[in-house]
């Protein structure tokens, strides 16, 4: 349901994958892997608690030519008898950035993980429409290829799997569920040299292991890096600036509005601090707080924040 704050203001709460989302790389790719352990050690490694999770989201394309995506949520969620999500309303437009913004505990990467499908989070109640799919009907695989995305706060590392064979493998089993031909080595290793060459991550990054000995802005380059291989429709990014300098930050800030500004994409950006917005410039911002949108506003409430802080901000919501 949507509370008083976004009813008045008409432009709701929340959304990505953060639809699937942050889930499970799963969602954001898929692990047909030649290498049977490692999906194993990824699952392993991404194991939670289960949650308990009633919600309803909608993203339709109102316009073919437009691909207007609005997302309509419903949520509540429980851990242990502990409400963490309790009621959102959002809504966001193909060609959009909305940033969430909210203290620790807010529920900002629970969200993030109910829409991506992480394991360990049930859907117990709702639907989730994605341009006239119900994404609920769809394992975390589909949901990718039909175009969603998770930018994960701690990106995980996959053992034993290179870069290259992961993105390979992802990319053209998306294209296969969606009919189209899978690309070629040489195809592939083009496209991927020049996606990063866009994040500015050096070629040799890309052979190692997933995400093995990086630094925390190569992780986050990386993963901007499969960004632009899989080229989603939609993309929810959880904390993508944590652990980043500020030359970092830029980086894969540019990064972003290259790969996803785009008249028939949209961006659910989740973060703490404002110094990414000032990068990747959000058309709207709301902020979550005790699992409700409680303020919706433009890129200025973003600037009140930093200056005033939660606590005084949300005293006049």
């Amino acid at each position: 349901m949507a509370d008083k704050a976004n009813g008045e203001n008409g432009d709701g709460g929340v959304a990505s994958n953060s639809v699937s989302l942050g889930i499970a790389q799963q969602y954001i790719k898929d692990f047909s892997f030649e290498s049977p352990a490692s999906p194993q050690v990824f699952l392993e490694q991404m194991s939670e608690p289960n949650v308990n999770v009633n919600f309803t989201v909608t993203a339709d394309n109102i316009r073919d030519d437009i691909h207007e995506v609005v997302l309509s949520i419903d949520i509540r969620s429980e851990i242990d008898g502990k409400t963490i999500l309790n009621g959102l309303t959002l809504e966001i437009r193909a060609g959009e950035v909305h940033a969430i913004m909210g203290p620790n505990g807010a529920g900002k990467s629970t969200l993030a993980y109910v829409l991506g499908g992480r394991p360990g989070y049930e859907v117990t109640q709702g639907s989730v429409s994605f341009n006239g799919v119900d994404l609920l009907d769809l394992e975390p695989h589909e949901r990718a290829a039909a175009g969603l995305f998770l930018g994960f706060q701690y990106p995980v590392e996959i053992p034993g799997v290179s870069n290259l064979q992961f993105l390979r493998e992802a990319l053209n089993s998306q294209r296969r569920a969606r009919g189209e031909e899978p690309l070629t080595g040489g195809e592939f290793l083009k496209h991927a040299k020049e996606q990063a060459a866009l994040l500015k991550l050096d070629m040799d990054m890309l052979k190692r292991q997933v995400n093995v000995g990086f630094s925390g802005g190569e992780k986050k380059r990386a993963e901007m890096v499969q960004m632009g291989i899989l080229d989603p429709k939609f993309a929810v990014l959880d904390e993508t600036d944590s652990g980043l300098d500020i030359d970092a930050l830029r980086v894969v800030g540019d990064g972003i509005n290259a790969i996803m500004r785009d008249p028939a994409k949209g961006v659910l950006l989740i973060t703490h601090y404002q110094r990414l917005l000032e990068v990747v410039k959000p058309d709207k911002v709301s902020i979550l707080s005790q699992g409700r949108i409680v303020r919706t506003g433009g890129p200025e409430l973003a600037i009140e924040l930093e200056n005033e802080g939660y606590d005084a901000v949300m005293a006049d919501a």
